[in-house]
């Protein structure tokens, strides 16, 4: 995280794309704007919107599912 915060300027002017870590786990992904990466990404963006519209699911339940996960998961590691 640090050296992304450091070195943000040349890392956006590039054309691969960036992974930024903190503490070892993913915080982050940037892909820039006009590559192929970001082509893919969202093409699948698409397809998991797409999904979750057949399942019949909607933003307000998946955030609500991913916040009783978050707090599940600060529950157990508190416990360790």
């Amino acid at each position: 995280m640090r050296e992304f915060r450091d070195k943000t300027s040349a890392m956006l002017r590039s054309k691969e794309p960036i992974l930024v870590l903190r503490r070892g786990q993913i915080a982050g992904l940037f892909l820039p704007y006009h590559s192929e990466k970001h082509k893919l990404f969202l093409q699948l963006t698409d397809q998991i919107g797409q999904r979750l519209h057949q399942a019949g699911l909607t933003e307000e339940e998946i955030l609500e599912n991913f916040e009783r996960f978050r707090k599940a998961h600060r529950t157990s590691c508190r416990r360790r």
